[in-house]
């Protein structure tokens, strides 16, 4: 606790006016919160698996992203740690006897990552399976607890290596890439360095269920290893093993996401999208297993289904639907459109179904206002929550948090989460940091919105009011609303961000002259447009992974056909001026807002240049900006010391303009170095007592 109150005060001295108390969430809270990323119910239903989310300490670790440790919980809520310490596993599975608990991990000396299992009852982790030269992408453990498949990428041969150190590296763009196959094995066969045959299966597979019966396997497909065949080609299949092939495929059209048979094997659910221009997977689709015809099982739902799973016994199907900023947990069956909500909205922001073998308990992932993602167990329409993975989250007070709602002047319906100062006082105005969500098929929802790019109870400790608009072109609403911002990039959707400041100006909560505005991904485009379109709207900017050049994007991006398809719906080729009028270059002389720029330098998705046109742009003309780059960063920071960089930078360039009221940019640099020797300072003297 010493050391992180040496940061603290050594972030308050370069980063802000403000002054904080040890009950407010501060920014060096933010890299230490923890989160449960998976959980995974007994057959029995008595125990929950789950992995959890541990930072990495700041200034004492090497460079990384985030470690993963295996715990265990009971229906009470007693927590048992497995696997803990400076280890990632992931992808959890119980044995279907329920004695053992599988996951993949690289452990020891391992080169590659390999599947382990370790008894529920006590013991070391033990080597299940490994490749001899490569790792193991994903499996799926048979339900009659004889097989597996897995999926894995053929590893390199010695010649490919030894060429490499000889300096023959060229790449051909797009080309030579490796497909992921698919193994099937007899757990009698698990052991090491194997080097087993892949199934006949000519396209790259990207995913694979079994049926209950183990003679069938749902398997999807795509084209090539590319991301944007992953978003719009991809198809699922029902694969018969004693045969060897596929037995039918299911036609479906654009983006496409989970598949899974029923019980009895009559049934395949489906999320898919309802047509290629659906810019999100979130149509449930029934599809009959026999002649692979495929109806809309909620038709005209107004929200999009997430996730959902099979019940081990009978035909019904448990799902969760996003609407709105909230979430509800339903079950349906086949025959019915017509669901029963289990859990319904306001609860939680549920993600992450686990049904037991008797269908009667279900283990859940939720987050809320109050914390991130937790375990929690629903049975006979009672929740409980069963872990807590940051018991000091107690110890702090947390702002006031609310969905607003109103309707534009066009009559499209807005909503948003406005998180308000901590200690708001009524007929104080604030000033506000907007905080806009990528996608833009992509919602926020009134649940946990702090981590290290979006300020949320950060800045609302700090006394900022901060709002997180759901935008037309928003999903939670339906396909319809979801199309809204298609062929009309930075149009209404944007013009929408002026309307939510406007609600809150009216509302009396936010001073109109200090409202910023942040978001990464296209959440970081409409920080560019607002810095440059909508100047005269925002007071500051710090956009980050984002869009500034939709001309030069198109050209530059590992998802042109999806842009094309969901977005755009036209080429560049096809109106060269409007492309080029919605892009924040061409606004940029009229900038009167200061803008921050930060950007992973391996971005795939958004190019690094992106950011360096802007900035460009806009320092030859004598504006106010500023470009970080993030070296081994990619469409967002995955590690720890990356992250509380950006924190810095975000809430102090805020600050700067916001709190402060200052018209000069803030200094660059950040002084690191005294805080990695107030840590070792303080490891010293903790040694020492």
């Amino acid at each position: 606790m010493k050391i992180k109150q040496t940061l603290l005060a050594l972030t308050l001295g370069l980063t802000s006016t403000c002054t904080f108390a040890q009950d407010r969430l501060s920014i060096d809270d933010i890299p230490t919160i923890q989160s449960v990323i998976q959980s995974s119910i007994s057959p029995n239903g008595k125990w929950v698996a789950f992995t959890r989310s541990v930072p990495r300490a700041l200034y004492v670790d090497d460079n990384g992203n985030n470690y993963a440790e295996l715990y265990l919980v009971d229906d009470k809520g007693v927590e048992r740690p497995y696997i803990t310490g400076k280890v990632n596993i992931s992808q959890l599975q119980w044995s279907a006897d329920g004695t053992h608990i599988y996951f993949l991990a690289k452990l020891g000396d391992d080169m590659y990552t390999n599947l382990y299992r370790i008894p529920v009852d006590g013991g070391q982790a033990q080597l299940a399976l490994s490749l001899k030269d490569r790792s193991i992408g994903s499996y799926q453990l048979a339900p009659n607890g004889k097989q597996l498949a897995l999926l894995a990428k053929p590893g390199a041969d010695k010649s490919e290596k030894e060429l490499k150190k000889l300096g023959f590296m060229a790449e051909v763009y797009e080309l030579g890439l490796k497909s992921q196959q698919l193994f099937v094995l007899g757990l009698d066969q698990a052991g090491k360095d194997l080097t087993p045959q892949a199934l006949d299966i000519k396209d790259y597979v990207s995913d694979v269920n079994w049926a209950s019966d183990s003679a069938s396997l749902l398997i999807k497909t795509q084209p090539s290893a590319l991301i944007d065949d992953k978003y719009m080609k991809s198809q699922w299949h029902l694969f018969d093993l004693n045969k060897q092939q596929v037995r039918l495929s299911l036609a479906t059209e654009g983006k496409l996401d989970e598949a899974e048979l029923s019980a009895d094997g009559r049934y395949i659910a489906i999320i898919g999208a309802e047509d290629k221009h659906d810019p999100a997977a979130g149509r449930l689709y029934l599809a009959d297993a026999d002649s692979g015809e495929v109806k809309d099982w909620l038709p005209g739902f107004k929200g999009h289904i997430s996730e959902f799973q099979w019940s081990a016994k009978g035909h019904e199907l448990n799902f969760i639907a996003e609407v709105g900023t909230q979430n509800f947990i339903a079950s349906l069956k086949p025959g019915s459109s017509k669901y029963k909500k289990l859990v319904k909205e306001g609860q939680f922001i549920a993600s992450g179904l686990s049904i037991d073998d008797s269908g009667k308990r279900i283990a859940l992932r939720a987050h809320s206002a109050a914390h991130p993602n937790e375990v929690f167990m629903l049975q006979s329409g009672n929740v409980r929550r069963l872990s807590d993975s940051n018991p000091w989250l107690s110890n702090k007070r947390l702002a006031k948090q609310e969905t607003i709602r109103f309707k534009a002047e066009d009559g499209v319906e807005l909503d948003g989460v406005l998180i308000y100062p901590l200690d708001y006082q009524a007929g104080q105005r604030y000033p506000l940091i907007m905080s806009v969500h990528g996608g833009p098929e992509s919602h926020d929802k009134d649940g946990w919105l702090t981590n290290y790019s979006r300020p949320g109870q950060m800045a609302a400790a700090r006394g900022y009011a901060v709002f997180y608009p759901n935008y037309r072109g928003s999903t939670g609403k339906g396909v319809a609303y979801s199309k809204l911002g298609q062929n009309d990039y930075a149009g209404e959707e944007f013009n929408d961000l002026v309307r939510f400041k406007q609600h809150l100006v009216n509302m009396g909560l936010v001073d109109s002259k200090r409202v910023g505005i942040t978001g990464g991904s296209y959440g970081g485009y409409a920080s560019a447009w607002a810095a440059t379109k909508l100047t005269e709207h925002f007071a500051t900017s710090v956009m980050f992974v984002g869009v500034t050049n939709q001309l030069s994007k198109f050209g530059t991006t590992d998802i042109s056909n999806e842009m094309h398809l969901v977005h755009a719906r036209s080429y560049p080729w096809d109106k060269w001026q409007y492309y080029l009028e919605r892009s924040p270059i061409y606004w940029a002389g009229q900038s009167k807002t200061p803008l921050l720029i930060m950007h992973g330098k391996d971005d795939p998705r958004v190019h690094p240049a992106q950011s360096m046109e802007l900035y460009r742009y806009m320092k030859v003309q004598g504006k106010d900006v500023r470009l970080v780059y993030y070296p081994g960063e990619g469409h967002g920071n995955r590690k720890v010391a990356a992250q509380y960089d950006y924190s810095l930078r975000l809430m102090r360039w805020m600050d700067n303009y916001l709190i402060a009221g200052n018209t000069n940019m803030p200094d660059y640099e950040i002084d690191h170095a005294a805080r990695l020797k107030a840590v070792k300072d303080q490891r010293k003297s903790s040694d020492k007592m």
